[in-house]
């Protein structure tokens, strides 16, 4: 699979630069450039160069040192989201797919109403209710991504729990909790990645979204939401300093999107079964030759094919 997946251009570019993110983050737990909230009143707006990679803001903070200090913001928000809204979507799921009819139908209703809601939407009337906070972000987007995760499960889960290995399973006396987890959320694995990724991918567009409004984290986190929200009055004076936050927040939010797909490619074998070429150079996939070769045997059969003009076999 992952043969697979980095043979594609966009699960390159979506490892590497995830992969260069969770390393980063894990530097700037013992590490910075600098201080990433000092002030330092006689540097302010400094050029990029050797002493601040990135120049400095309005306050002298080192922009370079405050992006690597947000590196974490964001990968907690993005594994703390993705966790919350892959449990609430699994249950949700089960509950939406496998119970008695009514529930059933219950279930789905309840989820058409919550899927209305969008997703910052959701947050932003949380972090107003229950105050701004790194944690109110993430769990009001991991139950609001997990509704939708739910919602657009919910059919491919029924559709393979009507499957006839599920039906053989049950027959067999495997319980409702393990033809869940043996089969349907394996089975359901490649649309459940895609649908985690862009959760991830909003959980980060979430945060930083809702700290440039002021309602997710705080003045002691470091935030790409907040430095953008800093640097917007002087975008016009100094529009390279808001660079570096947009920039890092639009690289991360695609290189997300982007892995879901690539790896729904990798792992899906409807998508897959058609990587098979024809070992003789052909156009023609491995099933189509299977087939080819079936006609060739009924021909046989039936004394309209090559084989009726073999020495002996009259019409």
């Amino acid at each position: 699979m992952i043969r697979r997946l980095l043979a594609r251009p966009t699960g390159v570019f979506a490892v590497v630069v995830l992969g260069l993110l969770v390393v980063l983050a894990a530097v700037s737990l013992v590490w910075t450039p600098q201080d990433p909230f000092r002030a330092d009143p006689f540097h302010q707006w400094a050029a990029p160069g050797p002493a601040h990679w990135f120049g400095t803001d309005a306050s002298g903070r080192d922009i370079a040192s405050y992006l690597l200090a947000g590196t974490r913001t964001t990968v907690l928000v993005a594994v703390g989201s993705g966790v919350i809204a892959s449990v609430v979507g699994i249950v949700l799921t089960a509950i939406g797919s496998l119970t008695a009819r009514w529930v059933r139908e219950g279930t789905a209703v309840l989820l058409d109403i919550l899927v209305a809601f969008p997703t910052l939407l959701t947050a932003m009337l949380l972090t107003a209710i229950a105050g701004g906070s790194l944690g109110v972000v993430i769990v009001s987007v991991g139950l609001s991504f997990g509704v939708t995760i739910a919602r657009v499960a919910r059919g491919e889960i029924r559709r393979i729990a009507r499957s006839d290995y599920v039906t053989a399973a049950r027959a067999s006396g495997v319980g409702g909790a393990g033809v869940l987890f043996r089969h349907l959320v394996p089975n359901a694995a490649p649309l459940f990645t895609v649908q985690l990724s862009l959760a991830m991918a909003t959980a980060v567009l979430a945060e930083a979204g809702l700290s440039y409004l002021g309602y997710g984290a705080g003045s002691d986190t470091a935030s790409w939401g907040t430095m953008l929200a800093d640097l917007q009055t002087y975008i016009g004076v100094h529009p390279w300093s808001a660079t570096w936050p947009g920039a890092a927040i639009a690289l991360v939010v695609a290189a997300l999107s982007l892995l879901g797909d690539a790896v729904r490619d990798a792992t899906d074998p409807r998508l897959t079964t058609g990587d098979r070429t024809d070992p003789a150079g052909g156009a023609g996939t491995a099933t189509g030759d299977r087939t080819d070769t079936t006609g060739d045997r009924t021909d046989s059969a039936s004394g309209t094919g090559p084989a009726s003009t073999t020495p002996g076999v009259t019409a």
